[in-house]
């Protein structure tokens, strides 16, 4: 089985508590700067690794709570931004507990984020208490004890995060046939494939399954001498292929699988019949987790949907687009509907987060797939095997 999330960990605290240090001792590389000099880490700075024991891993080091320099509103905005990243919180002290320390463990009990506190530079000066009434580890970045630091990240990581997910787990069966339908145009990436396809290909290998993978233009030749389990397509495709799949078999879109791994699929069910209820004026949040270059013709976000969605509704809608990660509108109770990409490149946990800021300001939300699958009157085909 596959490990489809990388973990994301972040390193928190005061500035020159040692936050750097610690990542470079995670990563046996110098990824940080380290530096004497207050407030060196000014945004937070990624780093991905496969950690023994553990897997692939996004080390995110972040600023100083505690700066008050200038800009230090500005990255201490950034830093709490990690915190709605993150699956673990590493909080580096390397002194008296402090308000700023107790406001990060409380950031983080909020948020519900796992956590645990290293007490660094602990070959200098103090050493915490056994009472301390937070979990915490004594800890020196100059001879550091890399098995008790990895052995206290498996412990507060959440099984949930670590635990491997199946794709099409409990849909298909060993020696099933499934057809994944691959357009190759304009939107296609140059020589490869998109990371939906591949990891679906790779958890049907895991099951025993025949995946069977061609281009649209190929599938209704095949299906003449073919009868698979089920047939799953990239969604922008979904117009041209639920003409030519039989509607007895199977048919859903690698964006609809990753609306169950990544996101809240009920909350998605439920908010994407919305799109008939838009009227001109209204205010939509397009939420793409990934950066990449925009094809200015054929970006699904940018330009299909939105088209789509007024092509289908008649109505003039105004369109907002969040890339990557990045804070939501703070006028979200004035959007009438919001549409998540697959989430191919985050966590679950990221998705989830913002799924339910965008909950508590009463905005439905939809997926990609099924916003384009309702737009082309194929809505509850494409989910009823994720419904019976």
């Amino acid at each position: 089985m596959v490990q489809l999330n990388r973990l994301h960990i972040g390193i928190f605290g005061k500035m020159n508590a040692g936050k750097s240090s610690l990542v470079n001792v995670l990563t046996g590389q110098q990824t940080s700067v380290v530096s004497d000099v207050p407030g060196t880490t000014t945004d937070p700075v990624r780093k991905t690794i496969e950690l023994l024991g553990i897997g692939p891993v996004v080390l995110i080091d972040t600023a100083g709570i505690d700066d008050k320099s200038a800009l230090g509103e500005k990255r201490m905005e950034r830093t709490e931004e990690v915190l709605d990243q993150v699956d673990l919180a590493i909080l580096v002290m390397a002194g008296p507990v402090q308000e700023a320390d107790q406001q990060l463990m409380q950031e983080c009990q909020v948020r519900n984020i796992p956590y645990f506190c290293v007490y660094n530079k602990s070959d200098l000066s103090f050493q915490k208490p056994d009472d301390a009434p937070y979990p915490f580890i004594s800890f020196s970045c100059k001879t550091p004890d890399n098995e008790l630091l990895l052995t206290t990240i498996k412990k507060y990581l959440p099984q949930s995060s670590a635990a491997s997910e199946g794709i099409l787990d409990g849909y298909v069966r060993p020696g099933d046939e499934v057809v994944l339908v691959i357009p190759i145009d304009a939107s296609a990436p140059e020589g490869r494939l998109i990371l939906p396809q591949v990891q679906t290909i790779r958890n049907l290998l895991d099951i025993g399954a025949v995946a069977v993978c061609l281009k649209d233009t190929e599938l209704a030749a095949y299906l003449k001498n073919h009868t698979p389990k089920l047939v799953v397509t990239d969604s922008q495709a979904f117009n041209q292929v639920s003409k030519i799949v039989p509607v007895a078999m199977p048919l859903t879109s690698f964006s609809i699988l990753f609306s169950r791994l990544k996101g809240d699929f009920n909350a998605f069910l439920k908010g994407t019949p919305t799109i008939s209820q838009l009227k001109d004026g209204d205010k939509i949040l397009m939420l793409e987790s990934c950066s990449h270059t925009v094809n200015k013709c054929d970006d699904i976000g940018r330009v299909k949907i939105p088209a789509l969605l007024q092509k289908f509704t008649g109505k003039k809608l105004q369109f907002t687009m969040i890339s990557n990660l990045d804070p939501l509108p703070t006028d979200l109770p004035s959007y009438k509907l919001a549409v998540q990409c697959g989430g191919c490149m985050v966590t679950r946990r990221q998705i989830l987060r913002r799924l339910i800021k965008l909950q508590e300001a009463g905005v439905p939300v939809s997926n990609y797939g099924m916003t384009l699958a309702y737009c082309n009157g194929i809505f509850e085909r494409v989910t009823e095997m994720f419904n019976k």
